[in-house]
């Protein structure tokens, strides 16, 4: 066992192959490791898709994932968690938790505090946040039937800040909710 740095990234990873096959999938490749972080995580982690591609290897080679790769076809890359990845997985989740706050990087933010006229940037950001508002009110109803699912109780940390965006912006741009 090389003796690598786990990054959260790493533990996204893990994470989701260990669900993948939870959910029955034998082996999962890079690609379907990017479709589901379109479909979830990538709401509350940002995710290179290089760093999708390029993750799965490196834990491989560290023992932390099996790798396989099909004989024909396209001759894909299928990724397994090993006993390694789980034990560091489940160390990871039982860990103490993590007292970060999330980092807010926010253009439109910027260009208020150095004197951008708010009003046009608020009306184009409430917009945003009341797409992304519907979005995850489409989420919630598809996970409602998992009322004690991860996926749901981290979605409706999801609901409450983009509420609360939604109000921020459309106040600053004088519109109603």
């Amino acid at each position: 066992m090389a003796g690598i740095r786990l990054t959260p990234t790493s533990y996204i990873v893990l994470g989701l192959i260990a669900h993948a096959e939870g959910e029955g999938e034998k082996g999962v490749t890079p690609y379907d490791l990017k479709a589901k972080v379109a479909t979830g995580i990538g709401n509350l982690w940002s995710l290179q898709h290089t760093q999708l591609y390029a993750e799965p290897e490196r834990l491989a080679r560290a023992g932390y994932l099996s790798e396989v790769r099909e004989q024909s076809g396209r001759r894909r890359k299928l990724y397994s968690i090993t006993p390694a990845g789980r034990e560091a997985l489940s160390a990871w989740l039982s860990a103490a938790p993590a007292d970060d706050l999330p980092e807010i990087r926010y253009t439109s933010l910027l260009k208020i505090y150095f004197g951008a006229d708010p009003k046009p940037i608020a009306t184009r950001q409430a917009a945003a946040h009341r797409a992304k508002l519907r979005e995850y009110e489409e989420l919630e109803r598809d996970l409602e039937c998992f009322p004690e699912s991860g996926e749901l109780r981290a979605l409706r940390a999801g609901l409450a800040h983009e509420r609360v965006m939604v109000r921020y912006w459309a106040d600053l741009a004088g519109e109603p909710e």
